[in-house]
Formats: C-alpha cells, sequence, structure tokens
C-alpha cells in the first residue's frame, strides 16, 4: 500500500475499523440531468440504500412503491418489498448493447448503473486496499487553493465499476475531494465526481453530498449541465 492512500484511509477512519464493518443503509436522494436524458428524472428521488462493505451487492428499496432492486454484477433483480423477485437478468451489462445517448432506461438499466457507482461511491478509499487492485500516486493537481494529491486506481475484473481506470484527488487532510472516471456502459462518457459535506458515522468519515459534472482534455470540468446530484441523509454503518 502506497503512502496516499495509506493517508487516505486513515483520515476515512483507518482499515482496522473498516474490517469491523459489514453493511451500510443511507437514505439518500439522486436526481440531476442524467435521470432526464434516460427518461426516468425522479427516479432515485427519495431511496433507501444498503449494501454489503466486503461483497459487491447493493440493494435499493423505493418507499411505497412496493419495489426493490438488487445489484451484483452478474444479476440484477426486481422485487417486491418483502423480497420476492419479480424479474432477474444474468449479465446485465449486455442489457446496454446497442444504446445511444438517448435511449431511455428500464429499471434494469438503472439498478446496474446505480448499483456499479453507489457501491464504489460507499467504499472509497478502503475499496482500493481490496485484492487485485493496483494504485499509483501520479502528478498532483491544484484546485479550490488547495494541493490535491491523485491516486491511479485500477480495478480487478471481479469489480464492476464505471471504468477499470480511475483517479481519485486526495485534499491535504486526506479526505477524497474528487473522484474522476469514465462511464463504460455510457460509451465513455466522462464523470467528474466531487465529494463533500464531510461527518463522522460510527467512526467512518465520509460525505453527505457528490456532484458529479463532465471533464474534457486533461480533467477540466465543465460545470454545466450537472450530470448527478446525490444528497446522504441518515447513515448507518454497521458492525458484523
Amino acid at each position: 500500500m502506497n503512502d496516499l492512500l495509506k493517508l487516505a484511509i486513515s483520515a476515512h477512519g483507518g482499515m482496522d475499523r473498516w474490517n469491523q464493518i459489514k453493511s451500510v443503509n443511507v437514505q439518500a436522494s439522486i436526481t440531476g440531468g442524467v435521470w432526464y436524458v434516460k427518461g426516468r428524472p425522479d427516479v432515485l428521488k427519495n431511496i433507501s440504500v444498503y449494501a454489503e462493505t466486503q461483497n459487491e451487492k447493493l440493494i435499493m428499496d423505493f418507499p411505497g412503491q412496493n419495489k426493490k432492486t438488487i445489484f451484483e454484477p452478474k444479476l440484477i433483480s426486481i422485487a417486491e418489498s418483502d423480497g420476492s423477485v419479480l424479474e432477474s437478468w444474468e449479465n446485465p451489462i449486455s442489457s446496454f448493447a446497442g444504446h445511444t445517448r438517448e435511449t431511455a432506461w428500464e429499471d434494469v438499466h438503472v439498478a446496474y448503473f446505480s448499483g456499479e457507482a453507489l457501491w464504489t461511491y460507499l467504499t472509497i478509499p478502503f475499496l482500493y486496499a481490496y485484492p487485485g487492485f493496483v494504485t499509483e500516486e501520479i502528478e498532483p493537481w491544484q484546485e479550490s487553493g488547495e494541493t490535491w494529491r491523485r491516486l491511479k486506481v485500477t480495478f480487478p475484473d471481479y469489480i464492476s465499476s464505471h471504468s477499470r481506470e480511475q483517479i481519485s484527488f486526495f485534499g491535504p487532510d486526506g479526505l477524497l475531494r474528487r473522484h474522476d472516471y469514465k462511464v463504460d456502459i455510457l460509451g465513455g462518457a466522462t464523470g467528474a465526481n466531487y465529494a463533500a459535506d464531510y461527518r463522522d458515522i460510527n467512526g467512518i468519515i465520509v460525505p453527505a453530498t457528490r456532484r458529479v459534472y463532465a471533464y474534457q482534455g486533461d480533467h477540466i470540468v465543465v460545470k454545466e449541465p450537472l450530470l448527478v446530484a446525490i444528497d446522504m441523509g441518515e447513515t448507518n454503518f454497521n458492525d458484523k
């Protein structure tokens, strides 16, 4: 583990504390331009999220709709609130084949895109110490009057995320400031994901808000439009 990753993990609560945690529950609202483009503007406006922390699995519950989606890399399920499965898709990434920017999303697409995204966001930076990850500190970045150290991360094949190579930017305090990636299932669309409003939840330091914009060229952010807004309310990390 390189020095930057050690600093980041310590700043977010430490690996010893993280290894005690089994899952996380979050009340969230997710909006932004992407959802309008895909014909689902309010689909994630108020949801309950449950994610395992040591295994890639994420469940989104839709209050008042008797519906939940269950994300795993090789299987998406749509179920009733009691867990009774209504539909399921094996190899769900194949459901994006042939999509264009204007292709409307069904529940399987919402579940897969949101699942791979949220699970990554909720487990960074601890995720980067999991088996198979390759990390390398690259040249620093100047933004918002600070010098941010940057970690280039290559994801292993067993993890589903937006892209195999991603870059995390950490402030002088070691906390994540920004997270850049390309979204493979959106044809390589770029994302610059800003994390803010940190709080201590059960010994883990996490951002309450995330704002995602496109970037171009050498990671120059395009501030309009706002692609995704994530606001996290009540959050709990659950011990084993």
